[in-house]
């Protein structure tokens, strides 16, 4: 397998982990994201993924994109460990709070929303940075209500699913933007024990290739 990846993207971070989880082997194809006007761009990129977005997973010479579907692939065809429940309804609950994350909060703070809003409506840095802040912040808060009874060392049950998966790598975006995690304390305790884990420690952006400051 090739995972085409860039370091800090939290949708390549998603892939990353579950791969290890499942203890499958890949090549890592760094994508800089931010050099030379983003080589997202390039032809060559938009010949395997015409979306110009990261992350990308090759297998056996077939193209996948969009890291939920990916991360979903790999459950099918690699199904143990698992990191989805074994019911309708578990893994109902699961998927909701992975959306939750990668539909809610994600598509409103990824890069090239960012660069919209600081290069064509030239709002301030602040103004940027107080416009990720408020959504990341408001769309944790959600995801923390949603942590109920059915909610025990990871967000469903005492094991890792689909959903920490989604959740550690916005974290860290969240970190880096220095939101409020306050008053997300079921969230922040899920993220330490999920870093206790090598699978999502191996992929933190810090420990890949093409990592910079």
């Amino acid at each position: 397998m090739q995972l085409y990846s860039f370091f800090r993207s939290s949708a390549s971070f998603r892939v990353r982990i579950a791969l290890n989880f499942k203890g499958l082997p890949f090549e890592y194809i760094p994508v800089p994201l931010t050099k030379g006007g983003g080589q997202q761009f390039t032809a060559d990129f938009k010949a395997i993924n015409p979306a110009s977005l990261v992350p990308v997973l090759v297998d056996d010479g077939q193209v996948l994109t969009q890291s939920l579907a990916i991360i979903e692939y790999l459950e099918e065809i690699h199904p143990a460990p698992p990191l989805l429940p074994k019911t309708a309804l578990e893994r109902a609950r699961v998927r909701a709070i992975s959306l939750a994350i990668a539909c809610e909060i994600h598509p409103l703070n990824n890069l090239r929303v960012l660069g919209y809003l600081s290069k064509t409506l030239e709002v301030s840095a602040e103004e940027k940075n107080a416009w990720y802040r408020h959504w990341v912040e408001t769309g944790l808060a959600a995801v923390e209500a949603m942590l109920d009874s059915r909610t025990g060392r990871f967000c469903h049950g005492d094991m890792p699913t689909l959903a920490d998966v989604v959740l550690v790598p916005q974290i860290f975006n969240a970190q880096r933007f220095d939101c409020d995690l306050t008053k997300v304390p079921k969230v922040m305790a899920i993220f330490e024990r999920c870093l206790q884990l090598p699978a999502f420690a191996d992929a933190v952006p810090a420990k890949q290739v093409d990592a910079v400051d």
